[in-house]
């Protein structure tokens, strides 16, 4: 049945790996998302939508939440303060840190509930030319 997933240790290691892909994305988001204003956070965001259009078009859904899940907890962790007090997401910087926090999340969600007719490798069916029957010379 398409759409099902099999527990197989293939599937295991594709999940587990853009598991590894999502927490990595979201350490160079969330460092390098306020390089260059407003730009870094574009760029930021369309490197989210090129992980998870890969997860979802090679693995399917399982390996686009496990990119997702990734991605959330590598931004949460690094969101915080670090030991010497320094924050790579300050609430004080105001909208920059907040796109990217949360637009990546956004982005991140809707390739994973998007239909999966998007991500399907069937070839387009061309119509036939319609002839109107018409006067003929």
């Amino acid at each position: 049945m398409p759409g099902t997933f099999s527990l197989t240790p293939g599937a295991v290691l594709r999940a587990v790996g853009f598991l590894l892909l999502g927490v990595l994305v979201g350490a160079v988001g969330t460092v390098m998302h306020r390089s260059v204003r407003p730009w870094g956070v574009v760029v930021c965001l369309l490197l989210v939508l090129a992980a998870a259009v890969t997860a979802r078009a090679a693995a399917g859904w399982v390996a686009s939440v496990a990119l997702l899940v990734g991605l959330f907890a590598s931004v949460q962790v690094l969101s915080g303060a670090g030991p010497g007090g320094d924050v790579l997401l300050p609430a004080a910087d105001g909208t920059v840190g907040w796109v990217w926090a949360i637009g990546a999340m956004a982005v991140a969600l809707a390739v994973a509930v998007a239909p999966r007719a998007w991500f399907a490798e069937v070839p387009l069916r061309r119509r036939a030319p319609v002839v109107v029957p018409g006067p003929t010379p």
